[in-house]
This record gives structure tokens, sequence and C-alpha cells, in this order.
């Protein structure tokens, strides 16, 4: 879904993609939401248990692990789980 949005130097009407927070009204409540996104793309170990400790404190966990399987979300960390973790769970539930 998008919205139209005057532009102002054309006099057109344009498109506005939706706000994330209409497709996934969720976000507004999760643990990341103020943290660098830089964060839940780890390139060690270390960085990616620093982004699951903060999954495992974050309210919508479900919900965000939900779109990551629905969307085939493949990299970084969503909903508490690693790209490893989810492709593994995706295996199991197929």
């Amino acid at each position: 879904m998008s919205y139209p949005v005057a532009k102002q130097h054309t006099g057109a009407i344009g498109l506005l993609s939706v706000p994330i927070t209409e497709e996934r009204p969720w976000v507004v409540f999760s643990a990341c939401r103020d943290k660098d996104a830089d964060l839940f793309f780890p390139e060690t170990a270390t960085q990616e248990r620093r982004a699951l400790a903060i999954c495992a404190t974050c309210p919508v966990q479900t919900e965000c692990l939900e779109y990551a399987l629905e969307a085939d979300v493949r990299y970084g960390v969503w909903g508490g789980m690693s790209e490893k973790q989810r492709r593994r769970l995706a295996r199991q539930i197929a």
C-alpha cells in the first residue's frame, strides 16, 4: 500500500511507501528500535551474542520472528534467532 503525496516542485502526485509502523506495528515496541541496526547484522560471534541478548529482552520477539520467517529474511538477527537458527527452524517447519 502506498499513500499519495504532492510533490511541490512539479505539482504532480507521487507515491510514498507505507511507513514501517503500518506494515509492522509491533516495531514501535521492539527492544532494538533505538539501537544501531548494524548490531543486528553481526560479523563476529561476540556481536551476534550482543544482538541476541537484546532480543531476549524484547516484548515482540515472537512477532519479529514470524515476520522474518514469512518474509524469508535471510540476513541478520531477527526474532531472537541468528540466520543459521532461522534456516534450521524453517527447514523443521516446512
